[in-house]
């Protein structure tokens, strides 16, 4: 994903907390209440185009708060509120950025306002991946039946990405959705949650899998019997391996599969 200056939207979220990267390396600063507010006075027009520095009091105040909850409330408080208005899509990507670091459940309900936005779906789901409150995992399976097409597949990464059980049963139901983009990401999502139910799922699917859907499935199952082997679950492990054998999977499956089973058999690859 690009933004408009043609930066990397990792190395532009670097640079928007490099602020506050380095006031951690040295004294704690002090937040400036008169500086924070100009700050957000600037961050209700805000573009990428513009110097960064004048969100630099935000920055710094991400770090001045780490151990003030009441003043770490505030701030996530005052950022939540520029999600509510018209502020343009760069300033409230910036917030979705800043809420990624600092949000909490409080946040959660305008996060979620923006699953459904085709402009900040995106970065909405980029906070909510990183808020460790479990307000965070249930907005994004609630949002499973409000979004359609690329927001769907975003939303169902996502909760792959937070690994959430939960999910399971949601993203099951999935694996059989007419969009093949759905299909296949419900079932890397399964393959990174790697709980022996998404397994069983995954390898009850593999073995009807449509042709577009089957190689997915197959990839999923294989990171779900890694991440069980590696949980010390070596029977689910090995059923897992062991389904994947077929000769209706493709050879590097297989391959993949036999490579497993040596390794939950403890031998050397």
């Amino acid at each position: 994903m690009q933004l408009k200056d043609g930066t990397q939207l990792a190395s532009a979220a670097a640079v928007l907390m490099t602020a506050a990267t380095t006031a951690a390396a040295a004294d704690k600063p002090k937040v400036d209440p008169a500086a924070l507010d100009k700050a957000f006075t600037a961050l209700a027009k805000y573009d990428w185009g513009q110097e960064r520095n004048v969100l630099d009091p935000i920055n710094n105040a991400v770090v001045a708060t780490a151990d003030n909850a009441a003043a770490r409330k505030d701030l996530e408080i005052r950022l939540a509120a520029v999600l509510k208005t018209g502020a343009p899509r760069d300033a409230k990507d910036y917030v979705c950025r800043v809420l990624r670091v600092i949000g909490t459940a409080q946040s959660v309900p305008t996060l979620a306002a923006l699953l459904p936005d085709n402009d900040l779906s995106h970065m909405s789901r980029y906070a909510l991946e990183d808020i460790p409150a479990a307000e965070a995992a249930q907005a994004l399976r609630d949002a499973l039946p409000k979004v359609d097409g690329a927001l769907k597949v975003g939303v169902i990464g996502s909760l792959g990405a937070r690994r959430d059980a939960a999910s399971t049963d949601a993203l099951v139901a999935l694996l059989g959705d007419s969009d093949n983009a759905i299909a296949c990401t419900a079932a890397q999502s399964l393959g990174a949650i790697g709980s022996p139910e998404a397994a069983k799922a995954l390898g009850e699917f593999a073995k009807k899998a449509p042709e577009a859907v089957k190689l997915a499935a197959a990839n999923g199952l294989l990171a779900c019997a890694e991440r069980l082997l590696a949980a010390g679950k070596k029977a689910e492990a090995l059923a897992a391996y062991k389904s994947l054998l077929g000769g209706n999977q493709p050879k590097q499956v297989r391959l993949a599969a036999t490579r497993g089973l040596l390794l939950v058999a403890g031998k050397k690859e």
